[in-house]
């Protein structure tokens, strides 16, 4: 990995979560929102070069049966420098140093086409699921 970054963990805050969401996905989600995703996450770990977070990526999930890997983003001039590889590194770890032990955990993700070659990678491959997605309007 190239540069000099220092990596923290469970510190994200929902300010910089929507910094690195709208680098690359648009409009992010609201502040609110945001902040109650970060207090429930299981883990959280963002990189930084300096003061500037250019990669971040978060871990939801039960702890016993699965883990879910979310928002694994890195900003677009970061990319290539095995900042990425790092992010899902530090995900599997915590995986790894929490789960019980002799046990298989489904590690699952959402990765869009062009990015399935990176994951594969690490072990994850696709199955014929189909993701399904409501975006329900609390009221």
């Amino acid at each position: 990995m190239m540069g000099n970054y220092t990596v923290k963990h469970d510190e994200l805050t929902a300010e910089e979560f929507i910094v690195l969401w709208e680098t690359v996905w648009g409009d992010g989600p609201s502040l609110q929102q945001t902040k109650l995703a970060m207090e429930h996450t299981l883990f959280r770990v963002s990189v930084f070069d300096g003061d500037k977070i250019v990669a971040m990526a978060r871990m939801i999930g039960d702890m016993g049966l699965c883990y879910y890997i979310k928002d694994v983003i890195v900003r677009p001039e970061y990319q290539s420098q095995g900042i990425g590889r790092l992010l899902i590194d530090e995900l599997l770890k915590f995986v790894n140093d929490h789960g019980i032990k002799d046990t298989s955990i489904f590690v699952e993700l959402c990765a869009m086409p062009d990015k399935i070659p990176f994951y594969e990678k690490f072990g994850f491959s696709a199955n014929e699921a189909q993701r399904l997605r409501l975006f329900h309007l609390v009221r």
